[in-house]
C-alpha cells in the first residue's frame, strides 16, 4: 500500500497539479490537507474518475481534510471527538483495510506568544487526548499530515535563524512528542535519519530556488505499522513547475505483512 500525505494550499486550484500526479504515482490512499471548500465544491467527480473513494471534511476558504483510497474508507470520523466546540475542519480519520489513518491539519499557529500559539498547544494537546482514547497501538494506525511542527534542527534549513521561532520552538516539538507518547513514531527518520530534507518552502521568500525548507508534514505510524514501513520519500518534483502548492507530497510504503 502506498500512500501519500499532501497539503494542496487549495484543491481546486491545485487540481491541475493534483490530477496528473494522481495518475502518475497511482497511491492507493492519500491524505489532502488545507482543501479550502466546502463539501459540495469538492472535484469528487475528477478525481473520482481515477478510481478513488473520497471522504472531505471541508471548510469555506479555509481549512478543510479530505481521505481518497482506492478501496472502500470505513469507520470515519470527523473533528477531535471531545466536547469542545470546534469551527475549523482540521481532522478526518478512517479505515482502509487494515490501517486506520488519521489526516490531521494542525493549527499554525501564527508566532510564538500570539493567541492562536498558545490554540494551537491546547489543540497539540487535544490531538493527543483523541489518540490515547481512540486508537490501539497494536493495530496498524498511521497520523499523516501537515504538523507545523518540526522534530530536530535536522528538519530546519538554518536552525540558528529559526531558533525558537513558529514551527521550531520547544513548547511546539514537546506538544508534538506528547502526540507520539502512545507509542507513535517518526516513520520518516526510520529510513533516513540525516538532515536536509524538507517538506515546505516558503513561497513569500523563493524558499525552494534557494532550498529554504522545514520538514513539517509527517507519517507518525504504530509499531505494526512501522515495521511493515518500507519506504518514506519526499516528492520534490511535485513543489516544481507552474502554480505548485508550497508543500511537496510525502509517500510511504507499507507492505500487507
Amino acid at each position: 500500500m502506498r500512500i501519500a500525505t499532501w497539503n494542496v494550499n487549495s484543491v481546486r486550484a491545485r487540481l491541475p497539479r493534483i490530477l496528473p500526479w494522481l495518475a502518475e504515482q497511482r497511491p492507493d490512499v492519500v491524505l489532502l490537507q488545507e482543501i479550502k471548500c466546502q463539501d459540495p465544491q469538492f472535484p469528487c467527480d475528477a478525481i473520482g474518475e481515477l478510481g478513488y473513494n473520497i471522504e472531505t471534511f471541508g471548510q469555506k476558504t479555509y481549512n478543510g481534510v479530505a481521505i481518497l483510497a482506492k478501496s472502500r474508507i470505513t469507520d470515519v470520523h470527523r473533528g477531535l471527538l471531545d466536547e469542545v466546540e470546534d469551527k475549523e475542519s482540521r481532522v478526518i480519520a478512517g479505515t482502509v483495510g487494515d490501517v486506520m489513518f488519521v489526516n490531521v491539519y494542525v493549527v499554525n499557529g501564527q508566532e510564538v506568544g500570539a493567541p492562536a500559539y498558545a490554540r494551537k498547544l491546547e489543540w497539540l494537546g487535544r490531538l493527543r487526548k483523541l489518540m490515547w482514547e481512540r486508537y490501539i497501538m497494536t493495530e496498524k494506525v498511521v497520523v499523516g499530515g501537515d504538523f507545523n511542527v518540526t522534530f530536530d534542527d535536522r528538519d530546519v534549513h538554518d536552525p540558528e535563524a529559526w531558533r525558537e521561532k513558529i514551527l521550531c520552538s520547544t513548547p511546539e516539538r514537546e506538544a508534538l512528542l506528547r502526540v507520539m507518547d502512545c507509542g507513535l513514531k517518526d516513520a520518516f527518520r526510520k529510513h533516513h535519519e540525516e538532515g536536509g530534507h524538507y517538506t515546505w518552502w516558503d513561497f513569500r521568500t523563493r524558499a525552494y530556488v534557494r532550498d529554504m525548507g522545514l520538514r513539517i508534514d509527517h507519517f507518525l505510524m504504530s509499531p505494526p505499522a512501522l515495521r511493515v514501513c518500507s519506504e518514506v520519500v519526499i516528492d520534490r518534483a511535485a513543489r516544481e513547475g507552474e502554480k505548485p502548492s508550497d508543500h511537496a507530497p510525502v509517500i510511504a510504503t507499507i507492505s500487507p505483512a
